[in-house]
Parts: C-alpha cells; sequence; structure tokens
C-alpha cells in the first residue's frame, strides 16, 4: 500500500524481520523481503543493492541474493548496469504518463486504419493471446513474456493499417511501456483489470465498433497511466 508522509515506509531490517519465518528458501525471503522495501519505498530508486552487503543483512549466502536480484529485474524493480552493478529502478510517474500520452495518440490511429481489414484469423490469434495471458498464474514474474504477449496482442490488431511507420512507432512505445506494465502487475494487482479491457477491445473490434474500439484503447492506456502516477504519489 502506498505511504503518506504521515506514515513513513519501515527501513529495511524491519522488512526483513517481517518476512524472515514466512518463506522456504532464503531466495524467496530475500526477494520478498526486497520487493516490499523497494514497492514501499525503503530502498529508493537508484540505491545501489550490493550482493555482499545484502547477502551480511539477510544472514545469507550471496547465491540467495543473486537469485532474488535477477527475479526483482523480470519484475522491473531492478535494474543491472555494466559498471554500476544492481539498482533499484527507476519508476517515474512522467516517463511513464509520457508513454501513455504517445500511446494514447498513435494507437487509436493505427487501429481505425486497421479494423476494416481484420479477419477472423486475426481475431482468433488476438483471442488466443488473451487466453494466454490469462493463464499466467503470477503476471509480474514472467519477465518478457507478458510484455511479448501484450505486444503480440495490440500489434495484431493494429497490423492491417498499412502504414509500416506508423506501426514501428506503435511497437516501439508499447515496448518502452514493457516495464511499467510489470511494474503494474507485480505492485498493483493490474493484470485482472488490463485482461477486462483486452477482452472488450476485441469484442468490439469484432462488431465492428471502430469508435468504440478506439475509446477503449484510450482508456486502457490512459488510466493504467494515471493509476501510476497515483500510486507513485501516494508513496512519496
Amino acid at each position: 500500500m502506498p505511504h503518506s508522509t504521515d506514515s513513513p515506509a519501515p527501513d529495511l531490517t524491519v522488512l526483513i524481520a517481517r518476512n524472515r519465518p514466512r518463506f522456504r528458501t532464503a531466495t524467496e525471503f530475500v526477494e520478498a523481503a526486497m520487493r516490499e522495501a523497494i514497492l514501499e519505498g525503503a530502498l529508493p530508486a537508484g540505491a545501489p543493492l550490493r550482493q555482499e552487503d545484502l547477502a551480511a543483512a539477510f544472514g545469507v549466502s550471496r547465491m540467495p541474493v543473486r537469485e532474488a536480484l535477477r527475479q526483482l529485474e523480470a519484475r522491473a524493480l531492478v535494474e543491472f548496469h555494466p559498471h554500476r552493478g544492481a539498482v533499484v529502478a527507476e519508476i517515474s510517474a512522467e516517463d511513464s504518463a509520457d508513454i501513455g500520452a504517445i500511446r494514447a495518440a498513435l494507437e487509436p490511429a493505427a487501429l481505425r486504419l486497421s479494423l476494416p481489414h481484420l479477419t477472423a484469423d486475426d481475431f482468433a490469434l488476438a483471442a488466443d493471446l488473451i487466453t494466454e495471458m490469462d493463464a499466467e498464474a503470477d503476471p509480474g514474474r514472467p519477465g518478457e513474456r507478458m510484455g511479448e504477449l501484450n505486444r503480440r496482442f495490440h500489434m495484431t490488431l493494429y497490423a492491417r493499417a498499412g502504414r509500416p511507420r506508423l506501426l514501428a512507432l506503435v511497437e516501439q512505445h508499447l515496448a518502452a511501456a514493457d516495464r511499467y506494465l510489470r511494474f503494474q502487475f507485480s505492485a498493483l494487482g493490474y493484470h485482472p483489470r488490463s485482461q477486462d479491457e483486452h477482452h472488450a477491445l476485441l469484442a468490439a473490434c469484432r462488431a465492428g465498433d471502430t469508435e468504440g474500439a478506439c475509446d477503449i484503447v484510450v482508456r486502457h492506456v490512459m488510466q493504467a497511466a494515471e493509476q501510476l502516477s497515483a500510486f507513485l504519489d501516494g508513496r512519496g
């Protein structure tokens, strides 16, 4: 849950103590405590995550720390840099809003051009991709998989626009939005709402409702950006 300025986030030592009894393996323990620390702001964006220091703080070897950091990277909560090592990922409300504004402008334009040319096979492929996303038990964890499925779903509906430069821009910004999507799945439980909107979008496309489908795309993109901004603002 977000913390207001009147309720500061607990520090890492408190979260370590809180999580220690809950998990069977050292990796699960480290990953859970660090995930909570990042989401609650105890570990701020850009903070270095040195494996030896974390191993000492958790009272474990470096192996589970290394594995936990890789899992957190898959959740878009940690980044690895060649010379800095692991750091807490920068999750910026401003960048998310910028990407959202671009997507909300480009994607309805692509859909409007594509929808009259979509085929039954296109709709079947889009439905299959929704089913694959529905089947993800932990959509914040699988790294690139959810981002790939999400991009393929949207691009399936836009692919017949006949505008290769427009589609290249759309796909570029869908890829840029992936880390925010994984963060929202991990931190905010966004997966069910996102899937409801995907089902509604596909239904509108199948019905040939161009205006309705474009409206759903805009809401889908902008409400996600607003949800993330509210979370980050509340966390302070």
